[in-house]
């Protein structure tokens, strides 16, 4: 995270030793397994979340959905939990930890994500998750599941262990789920956190097990782009919630992602777009720096 000074301003934070930019993450991740996102429970069965919308057709449809605030929540998670040199976990280190974090403007954590204390008014977050609606129409799948005691017990202690049977909704695999993140006004070392957070996250989304989602490709090719900015240009890369077809959301994200470029790197003025493998090595490069910088200082 970039050293920044104590000076006051009238945003509350602090003034930072390098200018400040915009940067966007925008892709296309796949569920290469059955996925269960909690969401609430109805007579015995555990729901995922799903949304209802009306095509530009006029059809009524019900979508799988991967929730934005679910994402973010397991990001923060990933950076609080990521080891340190010390042998302690960040959160450990920082003393920033969930329900309460520390909310503090030098925190690599909260400065990008924010503070976190119930009832209180805190450090604002500058990183905001969107998207998350499914492509497919493809309803989740319901799956009888037993709940296992959790410890050995005899009969002769008067406990009955029975596994206890229940239904458990799933996102059925394959889905396709366009995301994207936003980072405002934040210093390239801040996005490194944000970086982490994101690729590190991508094996860990879900409630219980199985967990996991990864970036979809095309053409051995990830679906995916990063931009760095201080004028918006090009074109967002992000999909209608009413398309229903893989293959041409597919090619709407990169028809809008390259707009009339042959190439994966675009640069104009004050703005990079990288796209495919350069954004997936500029994210990596960007999560290795957070390493080298905070969880190895």
């Amino acid at each position: 995270m970039a050293k920044e000074t104590t000076t006051t301003t009238t945003t509350g934070l602090p003034l930072a030793d390098s200018q400040r930019l915009h940067f966007d993450i925008y892709a296309i991740l796949e569920g290469s397994q059955e996925l269960y996102l909690g969401h609430e429970v109805q007579v015995n069965v555990n729901l995922v979340e799903t949304v209802k919308l009306s095509t530009k057709d006029g059809q009524e449809i019900e979508k799988c959905y991967l929730s934005p605030t679910k994402r973010r929540g397991v990001e923060r998670r990933c950076l609080l939990w990521s080891p340190v040199k010390s042998g302690e976990l960040l959160s450990d280190k920082l003393d920033c930890g969930i329900p309460k974090t520390c909310a503090k403007v030098d925190c690599p954590i909260c400065s990008v994500y924010g503070g976190l204390i119930a009832g209180n008014k805190t450090l604002i977050g500058r990183v905001t998750h969107g998207g998350g609606v499914a492509i497919q129409k493809i309803y989740p799948e319901e799956k009888q599941r037993a709940m296992h005691p959790s410890r050995l017990a005899s009969p002769e202690e008067g406990k009955d262990e029975t596994p206890i049977p229940f239904k458990r909704q799933y996102n059925q695999p394959g889905i396709l789920y366009p995301v994207s993140n936003h980072a405002l006004s934040i210093t390239e070392p801040d996005f490194y956190a944000v970086a982490y957070a994101f690729l590190d996250s991508l094996p860990r989304i879900g409630s219980g097990n199985p967990k996991g989602i990864a970036i979809a490709e095309h053409e051995n090719t990830p679906l995916l782009v990063v931009d760095k900015y201080l004028s918006p240009r090009g074109k967002r890369p992000l999909i209608s919630p009413s398309q229903t077809d893989p293959q041409q959301a597919i090619s709407d994200f990169l028809r809008l992602a390259k707009g009339e470029e042959d190439t994966n790197h675009i640069q104009a003025s004050h703005f990079d777009r990288w796209i495919g493998d350069e954004a997936l090595e500029k994210l990596q490069d960007y999560a290795g720096q957070f390493v080298d910088t905070v969880l190895q200082a």
